[in-house]
């Protein structure tokens, strides 16, 4: 089935990467695979890996393949040796999930690096890629606490380890102490309907600034959000397009940038083994674009506070109000 789509995405470039002679440009000896718990259509963090494999083919003329919904341990084994046998030699598993099957499988197949996100991982061909993403999640919450109108804020979050969640409570507590930041966890990156249960949930505590932190479901509760004329903070990607007076900003993870990146770390032969992390620093994380809503004064303070950190390395102290 892998195969299947390798040809297919050979045979038919211009529908799925816009470029009509992939495989005549391609060298030949280069391959890149792309693992995918769920599918590239969610907006959101699925949607960004596939548009980092792309990147991958059109800027560094290299043969990619991906595969949906590889979320077994089974489908995962049967697609990496699918792979292996089709000669990719760099393969991303879009996940946490794929931190420790990778770890698993590196010493069976020593001619491939394994990617994976956000996992622990060890072997000397397996990697995996951090987001520091506590800071993102700082300038989140005191972007929340300072627009909030009653001092309620929330974060409907996929999972109680994500480190922009307590990020996101220390940023929101900066600017107020009285501020109360109110948590609630899917425990899934993809339950629409559980994410919008708590955002009613946040709603009736008095919650007028959310933070959806779920790539699969934040859409659907930012649309929700807006109906109800409050505020949200975009997650993964720039969310303004789903109402500018409702997404105060976005916490962007530029997820394609780094696969350019890692993939071009690998063929020069520098990517590493192990755990990395990446901030805004490295040019991965960012703020998305401020809404017209917020006060010039505030943006200004937020801007100054993310550019003091990228320099620095230091978050901001004193309030931003």
């Amino acid at each position: 089935m892998i195969i299947q789509r390798l040809l297919l995405f050979l045979l038919l470039p211009i529908l799925l990467i816009g470029c009509s002679n992939m495989s005549s440009q391609s060298s030949g000896e280069n391959r890149v695979g792309l693992l995918l718990e769920d599918t590239i259509d969610d907006q959101g963090w699925n949607s960004k890996g596939y548009q980092g494999l792309l990147n991958i083919h059109s800027n560094l003329n290299i043969d990619v393949v991906f595969m949906e919904n590889m979320n077994t341990e089974a489908k995962v084994n049967k697609a990496v040796e699918e792979f292996a046998e089709s000669e990719v030699n760099l393969i991303f598993g879009h996940g946490r999930y794929y931190a420790d099957l990778f770890t698993e499988l590196g010493p069976k197949y020593p001619q491939i690096h394994f990617v994976s996100f956000n996992g622990e991982v060890e072997g000397d061909n397996v990697t995996s890629l951090h987001f520091d993403s506590y800071a993102m999640g700082y300038f989140a919450g005191m972007l929340a606490a300072a627009m909030s109108e009653n001092g309620h804020v929330g974060a409907i979050a996929a999972f109680d380890w994500q480190p922009e969640i307590k990020g996101f409570q220390d940023g929101a507590t900066l600017n107020n102490t009285k501020t109360k930041v109110h948590l609630k966890y899917v425990e899934d990156w993809a339950n629409n309907e559980m994410a919008l249960t708590l955002f009613e949930k946040l709603k009736q505590e008095g919650v007028d600034v959310f933070y959806p932190a779920g790539d699969g479901y934040h859409v659907e509760v930012i649309e929700e959000i807006r109906k109800d004329g409050l505020y949200a903070i975009g997650f993964v990607g720039d969310q303004t397009d789903l109402g500018e007076s409702t997404v105060l900003t976005s916490t962007v993870q530029h997820v394609d940038y780094l696969y350019e990146l890692v993939a071009k770390s690998y063929y020069k032969q520098e990517l590493k083994a192990g755990n990395l992390r990446y901030d805004f620093q490295d040019g991965v994380i960012s703020l998305g674009e401020f809404s017209s809503t917020i006060p010039e004064e505030i943006i200004v303070k937020m801007q100054e506070a993310v550019n003091t950190y990228i320099e620095t390395g230091e978050l901001p102290t004193d309030p931003i109000l």
